[in-house]
């Protein structure tokens, strides 16, 4: 329970990206007039997971100046990739039918953090040669 205190007081704003990400993606998919658009939803899932991974690493790196690069992988890039996959299962299994769980759309949310990662790295090698 302590840790979770830790981690809401320090982390406000990636706990919020992810709640919201839990929200959305076990609630109906209502209709949207971008349905169109090809791939709009894979897009959705990537931006989604890079941005709250961006989220993650620029709230780790404001709170450290010699950042933990093993615990931040971990925290910024792994756990979010689980929780797609947990998610993913959850959609197929647990909602009645109302969503589905896909693995390209895991493949576009660990996309997603993937590429947040490359960019958070970039950011430490930049932020340690100054």
């Amino acid at each position: 329970m302590k840790s979770l205190r830790h981690f809401l007081k320090n982390y406000p704003l990636s706990c919020l990206c992810i709640a919201v990400i839990w929200v959305l993606s076990l609630m109906p998919i209502p209709e949207v007039p971008l349905r169109d658009v090809r791939f709009i939803d894979k897009w959705t899932h990537m931006v989604m997971y890079g941005g709250t991974c961006g989220v993650i690493w620029s709230e780790y790196l404001r709170k450290h100046s010699k950042p933990n690069l093993k615990k931040l992988v971990l925290l910024a890039w792994l756990a979010p990739a689980l929780m797609s996959g947990l998610l993913e299962l959850l959609q197929e299994y647990c909602t009645g039918g109302r969503r589905g769980g896909e693995w390209l759309d895991f493949a576009a949310n660990t996309t997603g953090a993937t590429l947040s990662l490359c960019g958070g790295m970039l950011w430490v090698w930049f932020r340690a040669r100054r």
